[in-house]
C-alpha cells in the first residue's frame, strides 16, 4: 500500500499578493528600474518583496540571448541608462538594505558586456555606505577577462555565475553560451582575486 507524505507548508507556493506586487512594481517603476524577480517571473517575489529584498536586473529588461529556461524577453537592447546605479542606490536606501543582489540580461551588443554598468553601480552603493555587501550574478562577458577585471575591481563582495545544466544540454537550454566558458570564467575570477567569494547555480538536471 502506498504512502503518500504530506509537502511540508514551506515547500507549498503561497498565492501571489497582488497588493505587494502593485507597491512594488510602482516603486521600482517610479525609479526605472528592473528586478530579476519580476522580468523572470519568480513565484516567490511578493514574499520577497514584502521582506524589504530583491534582486536588481541592471542594463535593462531585454536580453540579447534566448535561454529557453529563463522568462526574460529578447530582442532589441537600448542604451544602457547613465542614471541607473544612482537608481540603484536610492532603492537600497529605500529598502533599508544591508546586502545587495545584483545581476543584469545578457548584453552581447555592448564590448564589454556591461561590465562598466556592474562596476559603477556597485561603486555607488560603497560611495553610499561602503559597509554593504554586494553580490553580483554576471552573464559570461563571452569570456572577456578584461570584462571580469573592470568588475572585480571594484571589490564585489561575492561573484555569482550560474552554469544552469550540464554540458549535453546546452545546445536546447543555453544555445547561446558554452559549458566550458562559463568554468573557466569563474576559475579566472579566483586567479584575479583569490580572496573574492565565487559560486554558481543550476536549475536544470
Amino acid at each position: 500500500m502506498a504512502v503518500y507524505i504530506r509537502r511540508p507548508e514551506w515547500l507549498k507556493l503561497k498565492a501571489l499578493d497582488s497588493c505587494v506586487l502593485d507597491r512594488a512594481t510602482r516603486f521600482t517603476r517610479h525609479l526605472k528600474l528592473h528586478t530579476v524577480c519580476e522580468s523572470a517571473r519568480c513565484p516567490n517575489r511578493t514574499e520577497c518583496f514584502s521582506e524589504g529584498t530583491a534582486t536588481f536586473m541592471i542594463l535593462g529588461n531585454i536580453c540579447t540571448r534566448n535561454c529557453t529556461f529563463c522568462a526574460v524577453k529578447h530582442g532589441n537592447t537600448k542604451a544602457p541608462d547613465p542614471q541607473e546605479p544612482d537608481h540603484v542606490v536610492q532603492a537600497v536606501d529605500r529598502l533599508g538594505l544591508r546586502y545587495v543582489v545584483v545581476t543584469s540580461v545578457t548584453r552581447d551588443d555592448l564590448p564589454d558586456g556591461g561590465s562598466s554598468q556592474f562596476a559603477q553601480t556597485i561603486r555607488a552603493i560603497h560611495k553610499y555606505d561602503p559597509n554593504i555587501a554586494v553580490e553580483v550574478l554576471i552573464p559570461d562577458f563571452q569570456g572577456s577577462v578584461a570584462a571580469l577585471q573592470t568588475l572585480i575591481g571594484v571589490s564585489p563582495a561575492v561573484l555569482n555565475h550560474n552554469i544552469e545544466t550540464v554540458p549535453r544540454l546546452y545546445p536546447e537550454v543555453r544555445p547561446q553560451a558554452k559549458y566550458q566558458r562559463s568554468l573557466d570564467l569563474i576559475k579566472q575570477a579566483k586567479l584575479l582575486d583569490g580572496s573574492l567569494l565565487t559560486k554558481s547555480g543550476s536549475c536544470w538536471d
